[in-house]
């Protein structure tokens, strides 16, 4: 049975352990905030009313595809740009394409980053395979301009770095969300954590050091997950309400355990 993504991919590696996960979004949740096409995660509200519930929903969707034969991950995919085509029904307009290519390439850039802040460094062959599963993500869904190759990728990435971020209200007031629905502790903890993952655009963009207070502490960290201590440490700094879902994370999903 053919696989959307190979058994042994690096990209399952990355997508199959709950730390780099929650690392990538880290920084796409900083990304997001600056985007100028951040109104359309409001227009629907889901995103400012509970973040954190819809990065799980976007976790769910992102494994299906990684973790599932290639004609679910199809499916999954043209679910998702069913939801898509219904909100811009409603609002009565399209979702840029550059904007569809903008969370595309966050997908591609976080998986690695947060990889090789966790992990180790990537070699190309392994950086390339990152980019192919979600280029092809977006071709399924019929995204225009994507880049041909990994290199193409790596200068459109910086362009839309440059192009597409801005500071604006928006960006206060999701950040304040944040706030509010991790709490002043974990808020400060995922700041650090955007701090370790996010490109110096969106660095400078949010006035972040160069040097995250928990760079020191990665060292720590990985010789907890090697003793198996790792979730101690989780189960102190995650919320309460969310412990399952981000336990589950560790766990292949239904549909790989289906196909």
């Amino acid at each position: 049975m053919e696989h959307f993504v190979q058994e042994q991919s690096i990209v399952r590696k990355i997508w199959g352990k709950s730390d780099t996960i929650l690392f990538i979004f880290a920084g796409a949740s900083a990304e997001f905030a600056l985007n100028k096409a951040v109104d359309w995660l409001y227009f629907t509200g889901r995103l400012p009313h509970d973040p954190l519930g819809r990065l799980f929903s976007t976790v769910a969707y992102a494994r299906a595809i990684v973790f599932s034969e290639k004609q679910a991950a199809f499916r999954a995919i043209d679910s998702m740009s069913a939801i898509h085509a219904n909100v811009e029904a409603k609002r009565g307009q399209r979702i840029p394409d550059w904007a569809y290519r903008d969370v595309l390439f966050m997908l591609i850039d976080y998986s690695i980053r947060s990889f090789e802040v966790l992990e180790r460094r990537m070699t190309l062959t392994e950086k390339n395979e990152v980019f192919y599963v979600f280029n092809e993500v977006g071709s399924r869904m019929g995204v225009q301009g994507l880049p041909g190759t990994f290199e193409e990728w790596q200068q459109m990435r910086k362009e839309h770095l440059h192009q597409n971020m801005q500071q604006s209200n928006l960006t206060e007031d999701l950040f304040e969300q944040y706030r509010k629905h991790l709490g002043a502790v974990r808020y400060a903890i995922l700041l650090e954590a955007q701090t370790l993952v996010v490109p110096d655009r969106v660095r400078a963009l949010l006035g972040y050091r160069k040097t995250s207070l928990l760079h020191p502490l990665l060292g720590v960290y990985k010789i907890s997950r090697r003793l198996g201590l790792d979730w101690l440490l989780k189960s102190i700094v995650l919320p309460a309400d969310y412990k399952k879902q981000i336990m589950d994370l560790d766990k292949l999903p239904r549909a790989h355990a289906t196909a």
